[in-house]
C-alpha cells in the first residue's frame, strides 16, 4: 500500500494549515546505556554521535536530560507527499525572513516545525500568511 499525499506545491500552500501542540518539547541526547520508552517520545533519530530524541520538556526534566532550548511543536495538516518539492523550503523562508529558526521533521503523513516556544504565535501568523497569499 501507498501513502503518497499531495505533490503539487500550489496545492500545498493554499491548503497549509498549521497546528499547534499543547506542551512543551526538547530535542535531548539519549544516554547509550537506556532503552528508549518509545511511546513517550516524539521522534528519535540515531545519528553516528548519538540518539537524538524529541521529547516533552517535563519528561526530559523527569528523566534529568540536558537540553539547550525549549521548543513549541506545530503540525501542518495536509497530506504532504515525501516526494514534494518546495515546501519545506516555502516555509523555512518565510519564517527565516521574520528571524524564525525552525528544526522540521517530515514524517509519512505530515511535516512538523518545532519553533522557539515564544516564537509561536508568530510562527502560526506567518504560516497563515503564506497559505492565504498562495
Amino acid at each position: 500500500m501507498t501513502e503518497s499525499g499531495e505533490t503539487d506545491l500550489t496545492k500545498l500552500l493554499k491548503s497549509l494549515r498549521a497546528k499547534l501542540n499543547p506542551g512543551d518539547y526538547v530535542f535531548c541526547k539519549w544516554p547509550a546505556h537506556k532503552d528508549i520508552p518509545h511511546r513517550d517520545i516524539v521522534m528519535f533519530f540515531r545519528e553516528e554521535e548519538a540518539i537524538t530524541v524529541i521529547v516533552r520538556k517535563v519528561l526530559a526534566d523527569q528523566w534529568q536530560l540536558s537540553y539547550s532550548s525549549v521548543f513549541a511543536w506545530i503540525t501542518l495538516t495536509i497530506h504532504s507527499s515525501l516526494n514534494a518539492v518546495g515546501l519545506t523550503a516555502a516555509f523555512s523562508k518565510a519564517l527565516s525572513e521574520k528571524g524564525i529558526s525552525c528544526n522540521v521533521v517530515a514524517a509519512l503523513y505530515h511535516d512538523h516545525i518545532f519553533v522557539g516556544k515564544s516564537d509561536a504565535d508568530d510562527a502560526l501568523k506567518i504560516l497563515a500568511q503564506l497559505s492565504e497569499q498562495s
